[in-house]
């Protein structure tokens, strides 16, 4: 059974890290399912409606974002939004590094699929040697705060 609005914290934190795992599997198709047929997204500068369009961006998004991987943390909920602030590392095809910190506003239909995300994401250059997110996150850090820096 799916995480359903209205949220409480411990189903608004679920949900967070259902979606965590969800796009670190690096799915476009499954990641899509998420979302309702006609959900809207604003990722960066980049505008998406549907799960095909949505589909579309993911799988270009993670053909240049090589060894993606994310940690997202509850910033707030009310109703059927929830606020996420988000962490993620990964490395172009010339081997550079980056960190991605953003933000997400989600708003889910009654049925707990989401019907729109809108993320403002900002990119840092790193080493390899400053990475800290490697894969998924094990369930033993589940609900890690994620430092600023």
């Amino acid at each position: 059974m799916s995480i359903r609005p209205p949220f409480d914290e411990d189903s608004a934190r679920r949900k967070v890290q259902v979606a965590e795992d969800l796009w670190n599997t690096r799915d476009p198709e499954r990641v899509a399912l998420a979302y309702t047929a006609d959900s809207v997204w604003r990722n960066r500068d980049r505008f998406a409606t549907g799960h095909g369009e949505i589909i579309a961006l993911l799988r270009e998004k993670w053909a240049v974002e090589l060894d993606y991987a994310l940690r997202k943390e509850l910033w707030g909920f009310r109703g059927n939004r929830i606020g996420v602030r988000f962490q993620y590392e990964c490395r172009d095809r010339a081997g550079r590094w980056s960190r991605s910190y953003g933000n997400e506003l989600w708003e889910f239909a009654d049925d707990g699929l989401m019907r729109r995300r809108e993320a403002s994401i900002n990119d840092v250059p790193i080493t390899a040697g400053e990475r800290r997110i490697f894969g998924s996150r094990p369930e033993s850090e589940h609900g890690l705060l994620l430092p600023v820096k």
